[in-house]
């Protein structure tokens, strides 16, 4: 693969230790993100003689992968602010150093969450006016995509956190994935204005009144797979208990027909003829293929993937820190914010 002289490069700092199956799906999710394109470098983050044994498999173009060592290795079950805070030679503190020092564009880890949520606060730092970061994960629907938002980071969230959460939201889906105007809803057990508990209550006419996105109203969880929202704002314990059950969902129902494809001869036989197009509809649904969850709001990027991620998710992670360097998602947040202040400052 020739390198363009004019190329733009972006760094990603890639935490090698992080996750179920460090080093090695790091590792070959990096390899794989690079012999795919040339306009990314990967700095991989861990223990280096580990770290190059397990790089020793592959080939791939030596300039585009570089080792960093960081000897330590934070566990997911550490109190995160202590880790954080004690372990300075951790990949995860070192790879969130590179972000804030400007020496890497992007950080990506499948680590402890506490630990990547501390960190991205505390060292890479929020933009200003930025309440609240939240995690964002895009989820398959039948329409294509929704952007979750929160997923795992505010537990106990406040209204202006949502309606922050609500424009950078919109603000992502509108440059990185190329839906104009995307419709923002707020997750609620009910269609009507009046449903929902205290927060709900309290977001939903603060929502109505912002002029710069595209408000649908409430969505219920059963509406969320159909598509009927692009932005789909709530705190993170309704957010987290809907991506764990929409995973768990879909393993258990990809498990169910391949049992049931299996039972009889006449169900092999159609199971046969049927796999191709049931292989092209499971893989719509499969959200690794869209990479992980990005840290919006912070001052510079930060993507959590799934603790269990394979090489496939981390690819994509990588790739989705190029669209976001390339559509500058942070410095249309900041500016988003800064007018939203002026505003309500006038």
């Amino acid at each position: 693969m020739q390198q363009n002289q004019s190329l733009e490069i972006t760094k990603v700092a890639l935490d090698a230790m992080g996750g179920d199956y460090a080093p090695v799906e790091p590792v070959k999710g990096a390899v794989d993100a690079v012999n795919a394109r040339s306009d990314i470098k990967v700095l991989l983050i861990g223990q280096e003689d580990v770290v190059r044994k397990e790089l020793e498999k592959y080939t791939y173009p030596a300039e585009q992968i570089e080792v960093i060592h960081a000897e330590e290795v934070i566990e997911t079950a550490e109190p995160p602010v202590n880790a954080i805070r004690k372990k300075k030679q951790s990949s995860i503190v070192v790879g969130m150093n590179m972000v804030k020092q400007k020496e890497a564009d992007a950080f990506v880890s499948a680590g402890s969450s506490g630990a990547i949520l501390v960190g991205g606060q505390v060292i890479v730092g929020r933009i200003k006016g930025i309440e609240r970061p939240p995690l964002a994960p895009l989820i398959p629907t039948e329409k294509g995509v929704s952007l979750l938002i929160d997923c795992g980071a505010n537990v106990d969230a406040r209204a202006s956190h949502l309606v922050q959460f609500a424009k950078m939201g919109s603000i992502y889906m509108e440059n990185v994935l190329g839906i104009k105007n995307p419709r923002v809803a707020i997750v609620n057990i009910g269609a009507e204005e009046e449903k929902g508990n205290a927060l709900v209550k309290e977001t939903f006419p603060l929502l109505k009144e912002c002029t710069d996105i595209n408000f649908v109203g409430s969505i219920e969880a059963r509406e969320i797979p159909h598509g009927e929202a692009d932005v789909i704002v709530c705190e993170a314990f309704v957010g987290n208990v809907i991506l764990k059950l929409y995973e768990g969902l879909a393993g258990t129902l990809v498990g169910a027909i391949k049992k049931g494809m299996m039972s009889t001869l006449r169900s092999k036989i159609g199971a046969a003829l049927a796999l191709p197009a049931l292989k092209s509809t499971l893989k719509a649904f499969d959200a690794t293929q869209y990479g992980g969850a990005p840290l919006l709001g912070l001052n510079g990027l930060v993507v959590k993937t799934h603790g269990s991620a394979k090489a496939v998710e981390i690819t994509n992670s990588i790739f989705q820190c190029v669209t976001f360097k390339e559509q500058d998602i942070n410095g249309k947040i900041r500016k988003n914010i800064i007018s939203s202040t002026e505003q309500e400052g006038m």
